[in-house]
């Protein structure tokens, strides 16, 4: 090249000046392009609560795209309970839902084939009971003789029960009136019910209703509330795949739960002024993660010898509560995320 005259010398270092940044746009286009899902795009029907603090990690893992860089269509149903989302899922409605331990246990008890895939959320101070004051409900032992809204089969019942038990109240003592929870607050507020038993943010808007008029009492030391997602077991064990994906869009959204709360919160964007003020509160009580731990087989345990001794259903035998948890997913995702002994 020395021979070459200046000109034509400046000429190719400009040419190849230009190839080598049209090289550096068309690695930064390949880089920069979002990943393509893993094979063809998969529909999942997913029942999910969609006002309860739990579901966050399915909210993000769907909001923040985690679901789609997995090649789930993940299509939310809304539900206000977990029993609801359950029933969805037993009625074919849905693939996966999102619900507390109480449904899974009947399920069970009913012989429906129901498993796990995953607790999502635990939080203690999320259960409770309001009662009215004009109505002589002032401490928990001044339940005694009234009549008192729950969703009946949910843990709203199971944290009433146990609340009431340890008032030495027998369930015979008090009158209960069976509601879907967003029906509580406006029941109390026309007098129907002289107290109601649920979670958050129903909680919140029983207060509202009476303002003024409300007492409180919070389930922390009776209920630990687990959150999870489960479906029945015929969908999961033919769905292993899917499962895996599900999960790993869970265990990242649950880390955006945990590791961005402000930005988590902004997801329930429904909530009034006073529920997102006490979301912000509580938060830091909230624990967000995909696990499968011992703790939510001995929590099914108790829960069944509470709901057979209730009569809540046929059954009267205590079920194998490992068949109601898919360890397989789980185990080939986040292995150390499993503590079940089996």
């Amino acid at each position: 090249m020395s021979g070459l005259a200046p000109g034509r010398w400046m000429a190719r270092l400009a040419v190849i000046a230009l190839l080598l940044a049209l090289v550096a746009v068309a690695i930064w286009q390949f880089h920069a392009r979002p990943a393509a899902p893993p094979g063809p795009v998969e529909v999942l029907r997913l029942a999910v609560n969609a006002e309860y603090v739990g579901s966050c990690p399915v909210l993000a893992a769907h909001g923040q795209g985690h679901f789609a860089r997995e090649g789930i269509d993940a299509r939310l149903q809304p539900y206000s309970s977990g029993k609801a989302s359950m029933e969805a899922v037993l009625q074919g409605k849905a693939d996966l839902g999102t619900v507390s331990d109480i449904p899974v246990v009947l399920a069970s008890l009913k012989k429906q084939s129901v498993v796990i895939i995953a607790s999502i959320f635990e939080a203690e101070r999320d259960h409770g009971i309001v009662g009215r004051l004009d109505r002589g409900v002032s401490t928990p032992a001044s339940l005694k003789g009234k009549r008192i809204g729950v969703t009946l089969g949910t843990s709203g019942q199971f944290t009433l029960d146990a609340f009431l038990n340890r008032q030495k109240l027998l369930p015979a003592e008090v009158t209960l009136r069976n509601y879907a929870p967003e029906q509580l607050a406006g029941a109390l507020a026309r007098g129907e019910i002289d107290a109601a038993a649920g979670w958050e943010p129903f909680l919140t808007g029983m207060t509202h209703a009476i303002a003024g008029k409300a007492a409180i009492f919070y389930g922390e030391d009776v209920y630990a509330g687990l959150f999870n997602v489960a479906g029945t077991d015929g969908y999961v064990r033919s769905h292993p795949a899917t499962v895996r994906k599900v999960l790993r869009a869970l265990i990242a959204g649950a880390r955006f739960c945990q590791d961005e709360p402000d930005a988590a919160r902004a997801l329930f964007a429904k909530a009034s002024a006073s529920e997102t003020a006490r979301l912000q509160a509580a938060w830091h009580g909230y624990r967000f993660g995909v696990v499968l731990d011992q703790g939510l087989l001995l929590a099914l345990e108790d829960e069944a010898r509470w709901a057979i001794r209730n009569r809540l259903a046929e059954r009267g035998t205590m079920p194998n509560f490992l068949d109601a948890v898919y360890l397989d997913g789980l185990e080939a995702v986040a292995p150390s995320a499993v503590t079940v002994i089996h």
